[in-house]
Protein backbone atom coordinates (compact mmCIF):
# COMPACT_ATOMS: atom_id res chain seq x y z
CA UNK A 1 0.00 0.00 0.00
CA UNK A 2 1.24 3.47 -0.90
CA UNK A 3 -0.10 6.62 0.70
CA UNK A 4 -0.14 9.65 -1.61
CA UNK A 5 -0.56 13.17 -0.26
CA UNK A 6 -1.90 15.37 -3.06
CA UNK A 7 -1.36 19.09 -2.55
CA UNK A 8 -2.34 22.10 -4.61
CA UNK A 9 0.58 24.50 -5.12
CA UNK A 10 0.86 27.78 -3.21
CA UNK A 11 -1.21 30.81 -4.17
CA UNK A 12 -0.42 32.22 -7.63
CA UNK A 13 -0.72 35.80 -8.86
CA UNK A 14 -3.95 34.96 -10.71
CA UNK A 15 -5.57 33.50 -7.60
CA UNK A 16 -6.89 36.77 -6.17
CA UNK A 17 -9.05 37.37 -9.25
CA UNK A 18 -9.84 33.66 -9.69
CA UNK A 19 -8.38 33.56 -13.19
CA UNK A 20 -8.04 30.14 -14.80
CA UNK A 21 -4.31 29.39 -15.01
CA UNK A 22 -4.28 25.98 -16.66
CA UNK A 23 -0.89 25.33 -18.25
CA UNK A 24 0.09 29.02 -18.22
CA UNK A 25 3.22 29.33 -16.10
CA UNK A 26 2.12 31.73 -13.38
CA UNK A 27 4.33 32.85 -10.49
CA UNK A 28 3.57 32.45 -6.81
CA UNK A 29 2.56 35.42 -4.68
CA UNK A 30 4.47 36.19 -1.47
CA UNK A 31 1.67 34.33 0.34
CA UNK A 32 2.22 31.38 -1.99
CA UNK A 33 5.91 31.32 -1.07
CA UNK A 34 4.98 31.35 2.63
CA UNK A 35 2.53 28.51 2.03
CA UNK A 36 5.35 26.52 0.42
CA UNK A 37 7.55 27.15 3.47
CA UNK A 38 4.73 26.05 5.79
CA UNK A 39 4.24 22.88 3.72
CA UNK A 40 7.97 22.18 4.02
CA UNK A 41 7.74 22.45 7.81
CA UNK A 42 4.98 19.84 7.72
CA UNK A 43 6.90 17.66 5.26
CA UNK A 44 9.95 17.52 7.50
CA UNK A 45 8.04 15.48 10.07
CA UNK A 46 5.56 13.66 7.83
CA UNK A 47 7.51 10.46 7.20
CA UNK A 48 7.72 11.05 3.46
CA UNK A 49 9.76 8.79 1.20
CA UNK A 50 9.59 10.99 -1.90
CA UNK A 51 8.38 14.33 -3.26
CA UNK A 52 6.97 14.70 -6.78
CA UNK A 53 5.68 17.75 -8.65
CA UNK A 54 4.23 19.02 -11.89
CA UNK A 55 6.50 20.66 -14.45
CA UNK A 56 4.77 24.03 -13.96
CA UNK A 57 6.86 26.43 -11.89
CA UNK A 58 4.16 27.19 -9.31
CA UNK A 59 4.13 23.49 -8.37
CA UNK A 60 7.90 23.03 -8.56
CA UNK A 61 8.61 26.08 -6.41
CA UNK A 62 6.08 24.85 -3.84
CA UNK A 63 7.64 21.38 -3.81
CA UNK A 64 11.34 22.31 -3.77
CA UNK A 65 11.56 23.31 -0.07
CA UNK A 66 9.62 20.17 0.83
CA UNK A 67 12.11 17.92 -0.97
CA UNK A 68 14.96 19.78 0.73
CA UNK A 69 13.31 19.38 4.14
CA UNK A 70 12.85 15.64 3.58
CA UNK A 71 16.34 15.19 2.12
CA UNK A 72 15.24 13.67 -1.17
CA UNK A 73 15.57 14.81 -4.80
CA UNK A 74 12.52 16.50 -6.27
CA UNK A 75 10.94 14.29 -8.92
CA UNK A 76 9.18 16.03 -11.81
CA UNK A 77 6.61 14.53 -14.19
CA UNK A 78 4.76 16.34 -16.98
CA UNK A 79 1.70 14.15 -16.45
CA UNK A 80 1.08 15.96 -13.15
CA UNK A 81 0.50 19.31 -14.88
CA UNK A 82 -2.82 21.12 -14.73
CA UNK A 83 -5.65 20.69 -17.22
CA UNK A 84 -5.16 23.00 -20.20
CA UNK A 85 -8.08 25.45 -20.43
CA UNK A 86 -7.49 26.70 -23.97
CA UNK A 87 -9.15 30.04 -24.69
CA UNK A 88 -10.17 30.37 -21.04
CA UNK A 89 -6.64 30.67 -19.66
CA UNK A 90 -6.13 33.99 -17.95
CA UNK A 91 -9.87 34.70 -17.82
CA UNK A 92 -12.35 34.88 -14.96
CA UNK A 93 -15.71 33.11 -15.13
CA UNK A 94 -17.40 36.46 -15.85
CA UNK A 95 -15.02 37.19 -18.73
CA UNK A 96 -15.68 33.76 -20.21
CA UNK A 97 -19.42 34.40 -20.06
CA UNK A 98 -18.86 37.61 -22.02
CA UNK A 99 -16.55 36.11 -24.67
CA UNK A 100 -18.17 32.72 -25.23
CA UNK A 101 -21.45 32.61 -23.26
CA UNK A 102 -22.85 29.44 -24.80
CA UNK A 103 -19.65 27.48 -24.27
CA UNK A 104 -19.37 28.71 -20.70
CA UNK A 105 -22.98 27.74 -19.95
CA UNK A 106 -22.41 24.28 -21.42
CA UNK A 107 -19.24 23.91 -19.35
CA UNK A 108 -21.12 24.85 -16.19
CA UNK A 109 -23.71 22.16 -16.96
CA UNK A 110 -21.18 19.42 -17.80
CA UNK A 111 -17.50 20.44 -17.60
CA UNK A 112 -16.27 17.15 -19.03
CA UNK A 113 -18.48 16.64 -22.07
CA UNK A 114 -18.37 20.38 -22.82
CA UNK A 115 -14.89 21.39 -21.78
CA UNK A 116 -13.76 24.96 -22.42
CA UNK A 117 -13.00 26.03 -26.02
CA UNK A 118 -9.61 24.83 -27.18
CA UNK A 119 -9.00 23.12 -23.86
CA UNK A 120 -7.76 19.65 -23.01
CA UNK A 121 -10.18 16.73 -22.83
CA UNK A 122 -10.71 16.33 -19.06
CA UNK A 123 -11.16 12.55 -19.33
CA UNK A 124 -7.79 12.16 -21.06
CA UNK A 125 -6.19 14.55 -18.58
CA UNK A 126 -7.54 12.58 -15.63
CA UNK A 127 -6.22 9.39 -17.21
CA UNK A 128 -2.65 10.65 -17.65
CA UNK A 129 -2.62 12.08 -14.11
CA UNK A 130 -3.98 8.87 -12.62
CA UNK A 131 -1.50 6.76 -14.58
CA UNK A 132 1.27 8.90 -13.11
CA UNK A 133 -0.06 8.35 -9.59
CA UNK A 134 -0.11 4.59 -10.15
CA UNK A 135 3.47 4.73 -11.45
CA UNK A 136 4.53 6.72 -8.38
CA UNK A 137 2.81 4.18 -6.13
CA UNK A 138 4.58 1.33 -7.90
CA UNK A 139 7.94 3.04 -7.46
CA UNK A 140 7.34 3.70 -3.76
CA UNK A 141 5.54 0.63 -2.37
CA UNK A 142 4.64 1.03 1.30
CA UNK A 143 5.83 4.65 1.18
CA UNK A 144 4.20 7.99 1.85
CA UNK A 145 4.71 10.38 -1.06
CA UNK A 146 3.97 14.08 -1.45
CA UNK A 147 2.63 15.05 -4.89
CA UNK A 148 2.37 18.80 -5.58
CA UNK A 149 0.00 19.51 -8.45
CA UNK A 150 -3.09 21.57 -9.32
CA UNK A 151 -6.70 21.99 -8.26
CA UNK A 152 -8.69 20.88 -11.30
CA UNK A 153 -6.60 17.86 -12.20
CA UNK A 154 -6.57 16.64 -8.60
CA UNK A 155 -10.36 16.91 -8.32
CA UNK A 156 -10.90 15.19 -11.67
CA UNK A 157 -8.58 12.35 -10.74
CA UNK A 158 -10.25 11.88 -7.36
CA UNK A 159 -13.59 11.30 -9.06
CA UNK A 160 -12.09 8.65 -11.30
CA UNK A 161 -10.21 7.00 -8.46
CA UNK A 162 -13.24 6.66 -6.20
CA UNK A 163 -15.56 5.64 -9.02
CA UNK A 164 -17.88 8.60 -9.53
CA UNK A 165 -18.55 10.37 -12.86
CA UNK A 166 -15.87 12.88 -13.76
CA UNK A 167 -18.50 15.49 -14.60
CA UNK A 168 -19.25 15.72 -10.86
CA UNK A 169 -15.83 17.05 -9.88
CA UNK A 170 -16.97 20.67 -9.49
CA UNK A 171 -19.99 19.66 -7.37
CA UNK A 172 -18.39 16.99 -5.17
CA UNK A 173 -15.09 18.82 -4.70
CA UNK A 174 -16.01 22.50 -5.11
CA UNK A 175 -12.81 23.96 -3.73
CA UNK A 176 -9.24 22.92 -2.97
CA UNK A 177 -7.20 25.28 -0.84
CA UNK A 178 -3.62 26.14 -1.68
CA UNK A 179 -1.32 23.95 0.40
CA UNK A 180 -4.12 21.78 1.82
CA UNK A 181 -3.66 18.02 2.22
CA UNK A 182 -5.65 15.45 0.28
CA UNK A 183 -4.53 11.93 1.16
CA UNK A 184 -5.28 8.66 -0.57
CA UNK A 185 -4.25 5.03 -0.11
CA UNK A 186 -3.45 3.13 -3.29
CA UNK A 187 -3.40 -0.67 -3.14
CA UNK A 188 -3.80 -3.23 -5.94
CA UNK A 189 -5.36 -0.66 -8.25
CA UNK A 190 -7.89 0.45 -5.65
CA UNK A 191 -8.02 3.80 -3.93
CA UNK A 192 -9.34 4.95 -0.56
CA UNK A 193 -9.82 8.65 0.15
CA UNK A 194 -8.52 9.36 3.66
CA UNK A 195 -8.90 13.13 3.77
CA UNK A 196 -9.75 15.99 1.45
CA UNK A 197 -8.63 19.62 1.72
CA UNK A 198 -7.18 19.02 5.17
CA UNK A 199 -5.32 21.67 7.14
CA UNK A 200 -1.65 21.28 7.97
CA UNK A 201 -1.15 20.05 11.51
Amino acid sequence: MTRLVLVRHGESVWHAENRYAGISDIALTPLGVRQAARLAEWAAGAGLSAVWASTLSRARITAEPCAKAVGVPLRIDERLRELAFGEAEGLTAAEMSERFPQARAAFTDDPVTHHLPGGEDPAKAAQRFTECLYDIAAEHPDGRVLVVAHTTIIRLALCGLIGVPLREYRRLFPFLSNGALTEIDVRDGRTALLQYNGALS
